[in-house]
């Protein structure tokens, strides 16, 4: 019998952070081909923060216990499992749920984590690294001697996709608030204000000819100013609407306008390519 308990962080309705709540149970049990996971590391996403204000475009109604993904060692294991699976240290990725002192997840979606790496390092490569490297390499197919562009350079994707970018052989364009411009230097990225009234036309100077891939996570009207960086045969991931935020109005909104200029620039024959990234289907 599980002498350990429960306790899971509760997002109860639309509140601020202080409202969140506590919420104390029993372990819950591993049925057929699932284990539990005793968390040891989970993160706080722009998405949980969407998902607070009741403005994450497919949440599940409140309540509930958010959590994007995990780092934690599996405790038990149900039928179906291999027992020995017990003690692993695995990561998940989940979308909700991973606030919890321990989670219940299906065998086949967990992932061992090589020996060395803490919870902590290995968590940041879950979900943002997952979307960082599908985009860039199966979306854009970023390779050497191509120039891309990073909105958000020093964020929780925005910094894996600097990395993934650099070490094949691209130059990176990142946007960031001037505060973060050294630290982007320093790992080889050439750094623009976002704040500036001009970033589209500063990163057109920085690339007449246009770049070979745009990663942008703010969306609104700004996408537009997106697809114009491009040079023929250039890629436009969209995988956000970062802009729209405190938008009131349907949460769904935004991303069927994004959703719709994509479609339409994909069906003119411009000679590039727009993507709207879901990292769930994997597209």
């Amino acid at each position: 019998m599980n002498a350990e308990g429960l306790v899971e962080v509760v997002l109860p309705g639309k509140v601020e952070p202080e409202g969140l709540e506590i919420r104390h149970g029993a372990v819950p049990a591993a049925g057929p081909g699932q284990v539990v996971i005793r968390m040891e590391a989970t993160g706080v996403s722009f998405a949980e923060q969407q998902m607070r204000r009741g403005r994450y475009y497919d949440q599940p109604p409140f309540p509930f216990v958010p959590g994007y993904d995990l780092v934690g060692t599996v405790l038990t294991t149900g039928e179906g499992v291999a027992p020995d699976l017990a003690g692993t240290r695995v990561a998940a990725l989940l979308k909700v749920g991973g606030w919890a002192s321990h989670v219940v997840v299906d065998a086949a979606d967990v992932v061992p984590v090589p020996d060395g790496i803490g919870a902590a390092e290995a968590e940041t490569l879950v979900v943002n690294g997952i979307t960082a490297w599908q985009m860039l390499h199966r979306k854009a197919r970023v390779r050497a001697g191509h120039t891309v562009v990073v909105y958000g350079a020093n964020g929780g994707v925005g910094s894996v996709l600097v990395q993934l970018a650099l070490a094949a052989g691209a130059r990176v364009i990142g946007t960031a608030s001037e505060r973060h411009h050294d630290a982007l230097r320093e790992r080889g990225v050439v750094p623009v204000d976002y704040r500036a009234p001009d970033v589209a036309a500063r990163i057109r100077a920085l690339a007449p000819g246009g770049v070979h891939a745009v990663f942008d996570h703010v969306g609104g009207h700004g996408i537009v100013d997106s697809w114009r960086l491009l040079a023929p045969g250039g890629t436009l991931v969209s995988y956000g609407s970062a802009s729209t935020r405190d938008d009131e109005g349907s949460k769904q909104w935004p991303v069927l306008k994004l959703l719709g200029r994509v479609w339409l620039w994909n069906a003119l024959p411009n000679r590039r390519r727009a993507y709207f990234f879901n990292v769930w289907a994997g597209r």
